[in-house]
This record gives C-alpha cells, sequence and structure tokens, in this order.
C-alpha cells in the first residue's frame, strides 16, 4: 500500500506563499490520482485541488489564481504552491492519492498551515 508523506507547512503571513510537497512511496505514482484536501478549524474537509495522471488540474473556487498542483512522477511527488495567502487559507492539509488500477484510497497523515500577522 502507498504511503504519502507531506511536508512544507507552516506560520505564514497574509499574502506570503508556501509550497506544501507530498512524497509517496509507490513506484507506481504515475498511475495514481493526486490531490490536496484542507479542513478548517470547525469545518469539514474539502477538496483544494487535484490533477490527474495526465496533468488535468482541478482547484476550487476559493483557490482559482493563488494555488497551482502540480506534480513529478519521477520523484514520486505532488506539490501545492500557495501564493497570495488568506488568513482563511489556514487549516491542515491533506495529500490524497487514489489509485487508477486497484482504486486503492490513501491518505497522507496531514500538515498545518496557519496565515496570520
Amino acid at each position: 500500500q502507498v504511503q504519502l508523506v507531506e511536508s512544507g507547512g507552516g506560520l505564514v503571513q497574509p499574502e506570503g506563499s508556501l509550497r506544501l510537497s507530498c512524497a509517496a512511496s509507490n513506484s507506481n505514482f504515475g498511475r495514481y490520482f493526486m490531490a490536496w484536501y484542507r479542513q478548517g478549524p470547525g469545518k469539514e474537509r474539502e477538496l483544494v485541488a487535484s490533477i490527474t495522471n495526465g496533468g488535468i488540474t482541478y482547484y476550487a473556487d476559493s483557490v482559482k489564481g493563488r494555488f497551482t498542483i502540480s506534480r513529478d512522477d519521477a520523484k514520486h511527488t505532488v506539490y501545492l504552491q500557495m501564493n497570495r495567502l488568506k488568513p482563511e487559507d489556514t487549516a491542515v492539509y491533506y495529500c490524497y492519492g487514489q489509485s487508477y488500477i486497484t482504486d486503492q484510497r490513501t491518505w497522507g497523515q496531514g500538515t498545518q498551515v496557519t496565515v496570520s500577522s
């Protein structure tokens, strides 16, 4: 079973930037649909962005134009570049992977992003 490990979270001021990384343990990473979710305080987990193995991306309306999802299949890693961060982006960010072959679904442990002055 693939394991996902996020990194890159932290404390940032409003209008700042962070880049999250999610490293997968599976060499079949190229056969995975990947996504980033987040869960803010007192809120439900929501989809932030996703990327297919063909590079097709999706963004939630709240992050369009500010966040960019990308993947490097050779490094088994998916990224989330977050620019112009807002306090409402404060949340635990989770990496999600779903195999196109087995439909296996895996979550990372989450990384905290706090946007505050």
